[in-house]
């Protein structure tokens, strides 16, 4: 039976999202990491879908969703968030005709950088990004470790913190600017009304230099500063409110450029548990400012 390809729907992102689990966890398996991927509901999808569909995909055969892409626009920035296919249909070309429907979205909406942070060991997906002008930056580390045990470690300076309200937008989006040289409004709109998620503006005196988000499972991101030299403390502010409710888990992707978080990953017993990749068509942002929430939200 012939594969169709459409734009996605509210009532296929559940489906979708089974698809993607189930599809990391194949690569992850297979490359010696277990499976690291569990289904949740798929919030920002939806936000996603409603903000624009057009970035939104599925590949459908015999009314069985086999393949899932979904992008998304944040001024000239477009970021391929998800891009996965039925273990059992990959190299079927379904990923090559979802991509083609995804740049079409990048195009349409006249973006100046295309981006996505995959896997290191996913090689195969590499060579097509590779082939669409999408070269490697950077490592992005997801570290994780004890709760207890980071916050048994926790010294150094820190920064005074205010929890986000929409109030503090305007502050956001400047320190999104000066740290990835692009706003991201909408999205921070859709964190600050996330009940899931936790939401600190980070001050130095009166001054706003950063914002750090903290969800339920204690995993810090996207947290973001203004200058190079507030990292660290910014970090560090962030791992005190990750490990203040108690939470068994506390993790963080950091950008391997971002020497003094990952420093202090290492100093509060932080180990590396997946190795991923910025890929991109030019480079953007000076990433020793900025820590992604995960690889479909950045």
């Amino acid at each position: 039976m012939p594969v169709l390809y459409r734009p996605a729907r509210a009532q296929d992102l559940e489906r979708a999202d089974a698809l993607v689990v189930a599809s990391i966890n194949d690569l992850t398996g297979r490359h010696g990491f277990g499976p690291m991927a569990v289904p949740r509901p798929p919030s920002f999808q939806l936000f996603s879908l409603n903000d624009d569909a057009g970035g939104l995909w599925v590949a459908e055969e015999a009314a069985n969703i086999v393949g899932f892409a979904w992008s998304w626009v944040s001024g000239d920035l477009w970021f391929l968030a998800q891009l996965f296919v039925s273990p059992g249909r990959q190299g079927s070309g379904i990923g090559n005709e979802l991509l083609k429907r995804t740049l079409d979205h990048a195009r349409l909406s006249g973006a100046a950088s295309k981006a996505l942070i995959t896997f290191t060991f996913n090689t195969v997906s590499q060579g097509l990004y590779l082939r669409h002008g999408m070269f490697p930056r950077f490592p992005i580390y997801i570290v994780s470790a004890a709760g207890e045990g980071v916050s048994s470690r926790l010294r150094g300076p820190q920064l005074d913190c205010r929890p986000l309200e929409e109030t503090h937008l305007p502050d956001l989006v400047r320190i999104d600017i000066e740290a990835l040289g692009v706003s991201r409004l909408k999205h921070h709109r859709y964190l600050i009304g996330d009940s899931a998620t936790r939401g600190f503006g980070l001050y130095v005196a009166q001054d706003c230099v950063g914002y750090a988000y903290i969800s339920e499972t204690g995993h810090i991101g996207p947290l973001a500063v203004t200058r190079p030299d507030h990292l660290d403390a910014a970090f560090r502010t962030a791992l005190r409110l990750a490990g203040e409710g108690g939470l068994p888990q506390v993790s963080a992707f950091v950008p391997g450029v971002a020497e003094p978080a990952l420093t202090t990953a290492m100093e509060h017993g932080m180990r590396i548990t997946f190795p991923m990749v910025l890929m991109s068509t030019r480079a953007f942002g000076n990433w020793s400012q900025y820590l992604p929430r995960n690889p479909g939200f950045m």
